[in-house]
């Protein structure tokens, strides 16, 4: 029999999408969404459809019809297919397939190509929801990104990941599909809750400690001014975050996760389990913020980070108005998540831990014991700050 040797094809693929920064987003004047559609070539107008969250249009009542008259002014390149879908947002529309179908089925009567755009105004929820129905549509309809919270604009919107929760596990469904863009509007944040406001700097604080010791440093002197919803030092806040997060995605080797290494998924581990376990009640970035701090706690105890580096960290996140103990960290299938999270990972269990500020190193197979200790020292800690009248750490 004649042997054949194997074809082994390389197939390199380049991407490149914008980050844009902007105020007003859908004013007559403000032309960058109109540009982004331009800046794609080839025939025009291209077919929209525009999903929104409804918590974004019941704190903008005038949205909608913001949408659909700058469809009108712009309708040489923007053919809006109708009025914009309206869903509710947060982790329960990646809980239900049903609304991936139904987006599925709004691109399908439409008629939309794979050169039309979905428009996703919302939290990073929704854009996740989304972004995986438009990915999975005609293999992949162009998505633009319009994230409204500060976790969306800094994390959850502008790299390369979609997906839907199922089974039980956060994103276990989903795909890695680069947007056509995101463009950031600042004027989303204003009319945001505090748990929302504040939720996204847990990513800063996050992103900071393992690639940026000024910039944790600012996070320190500002935690009260953040607090506070100082809209400035924010804007600043999200947008040096994003750059750091989009850095490692460009340019850490690895972007769509072939590998078992996560350094973004710092605190990540407990804080997917966290959110299962209260049943999605507790938002993404304060539990993010009880990750960090347990992994901070974990270092602090195995000898990693000294106990000076250990103090600030939990001060600035206490400061932010992170509570760093909630009552899931009491369940008992806690230490499933770090399980979850291999099988998240693949590979061998390795998870990202500090030994001073803005430097990180991989520790492999963490210590279930010293996990529970690093879990009583936070209760401890959790207890005194109860009978203090400020939040410092002792």
């Amino acid at each position: 029999m004649k042997t054949f040797e194997p074809i082994q094809p390389e197939i390199q693929v380049s991407y490149r999408y914008p980050v844009h920064f902007t105020r007003g987003l859908f004013a007559p004047g403000n032309s960058l969404f109109v540009e982004t559609v331009r800046a794609a070539g080839g025939h025009f107008p291209r077919k929209i459809l525009v999903v929104v969250d409804r918590g974004v249009h019941r704190h903008h009542p005038q949205l909608l019809k913001q949408i659909e008259s700058y469809g009108r002014r712009y309708s040489d390149h923007l053919a809006l297919v109708g009025a914009p879908w309206v869903f509710e947002g947060g982790e329960g529309v990646k809980n239900d397939p049903l609304y991936v179908t139904i987006v599925r089925q709004a691109i399908c009567a439409a008629g939309l190509c794979r050169h039309s755009f979905v428009v996703a105004v919302g939290g990073g929820a929704l854009i996740d929801m989304v972004g995986y129905a438009a990915a999975t549509a005609h293999r992949g309809v162009r998505l633009v990104r319009v994230p409204t919270t500060v976790l969306a604009q800094c994390d959850a919107a502008i790299g390369v990941k979609n997906g839907i929760n199922a089974f039980g596990k956060k994103n276990f469904v989903g795909t890695f599909a680069p947007p056509a863009a995101v463009l950031n509007d600042f004027d989303f944040l204003p009319t945001l809750s505090q748990r929302d406001w504040i939720g996204g700097v847990a990513e800063a604080v996050k992103v900071a400690l393992i690639k940026d010791a000024a910039f944790f440093a600012f996070l320190e002197e500002h935690a009260h001014d953040l607090a506070n919803r100082d809209r400035e030092i924010m804007e600043q806040v999200v947008y040096r975050t994003a750059a750091l997060h989009l850095d490692h995605i460009a340019n850490g080797g690895d972007p769509f996760e072939f590998g078992s290494s996560r350094p973004l998924d710092f605190g990540h581990w407990a804080a997917h389990r966290l959110e299962t376990l209260s049943g999605y009640e507790l938002g993404h970035g304060a539990a993010v913020a009880v990750g960090l701090a347990l992994d901070a706690t974990y270092a602090s105890l195995a000898g990693l980070l000294p106990k000076r580096e250990w103090r600030r960290i939990l001060s600035t996140l206490a400061n932010l108005g992170f509570d760093l103990y909630v009552p899931e960290l009491e369940d008992p299938g806690l230490l499933t998540g770090l399980e979850e999270f291999r099988e998240h990972l693949g590979g061998s269990l390795a998870i990202l831990l500090p030994w001073d500020i803005g430097q990180s190193l991989e520790v492999r197979d963490p210590d279930s014991t010293l996990i529970l200790a690093a879990l009583d020292l936070l209760r401890k800690q959790a207890l005194a700050s109860e009978n203090q009248a400020s939040p410092a750490v002792g």
